[in-house]
């Protein structure tokens, strides 16, 4: 049932944002930043976590996800260090994803050839 509730709920994350794609003249990068700052709001009320109990990596995966995980390591960082966890916390928190994401972006560069040409 995990992987049910993991598919729907990750489903409608996209397919909501793909209308919203489609309907709205924002661009995607907006769209990426609206995703991350919805997830930092839904995660200071403490709605976000209780979708992530229900849907695992189906709403942990999405950038409303990202945003989440910012939202908690600056929280823990702040409590930690005052002030300065502000600008420390979201790097502490998210650098394992964002690590992993360059590695395998570099690797992948190396195996496969660009289908553009200059």
């Amino acid at each position: 049932m995990d992987y049910i509730n993991a598919f729907w709920v990750g489903g409608l994350i996209c397919a909501l944002v793909q209308i919203l794609l489609e309907k709205t003249k924002l661009l995607p990068g907006r769209v990426m930043v609206l995703l991350v700052c919805t997830g930092v709001v839904l995660g200071s009320f403490g709605i976000y976590d209780k979708l992530i109990a229900f849907a695992g990596a189906g709403a942990s995966v999405p950038l409303l996800g990202f945003g989440n995980t910012l939202f908690h390591g600056v929280k823990k960082a702040i409590l930690e260090h005052g002030f300065l966890g502000i600008f420390m916390g979201g790097f502490t928190a998210s650098a394992v994803g964002i690590a992993a994401a360059l590695i395998f972006s570099y690797l992948s560069s190396l195996i496969f050839k660009p289908k553009m040409k200059n």
